[in-house]
């Protein structure tokens, strides 16, 4: 774990997804949270649209990443990004099940974190498309900490095979 504060900003790449609701809409009042609590927006890639992952009889899924910059540890970011969501109305009832909004932690900095409520970077960001799609997005060259590979170059790899659809509103 990271244990202080680092004095320069970290880059922080958030998943926000969702499926129930006013999905494009949460993510827009969810960015605008983050970038208020967290740290300052630097980039936002294209929302997609896929069928549900893990459990397949929901609605389809909005999903976009968006990257930061912070100074907060990342028991902080976690404990904004939980609250946030709960404030755009997240229910927890199953794994993987529908949701108005869903903020994972994919990457904090290049930093390898193990925590008994936090695992970075992300442990299934690399198995699954509607991550990768929209992460290749805004940091393809990015070197995975635990991989050693680009983002790109896991995209290429990865064998999820649910479509990834860019949304055009």
């Amino acid at each position: 774990m990271v244990n202080e504060m680092d004095k320069r900003n970290n880059m922080l790449v958030l998943s926000l997804g969702g499926n129930i609701g006013k999905v494009l809409a949460n993510f827009e009042k969810a960015t605008n949270l983050l970038n208020e609590r967290i740290g300052e927006l630097t980039l936002c890639s294209p929302t997609y649209t896929t069928k549900a992952w893990g459990v397949e009889n929901q609605p389809d899924f909005f999903n976009q990443v968006i990257v930061l910059n912070t100074k907060l540890l990342p028991e902080q970011v976690l404990k904004h990004c939980l609250a946030i969501e709960l404030e755009l109305g997240r229910v927890r009832t199953h794994k993987w099940y529908e949701r108005t909004i869903d903020i994972d932690i994919l990457f904090y900095a290049d930093k390898i974190i193990e925590a008994s409520n936090l695992s970075v970077p992300h442990p299934y960001l690399h198995k699954r498309n509607f991550v990768l799609f929209p992460l290749a997005d805004v940091i393809p060259s990015f070197m995975h900490p635990i991989l050693n590979l680009t983002i790109e170059d896991i995209k290429k790899e990865c064998i999820d095979n649910l479509p990834v659809t860019k949304y055009f509103p």
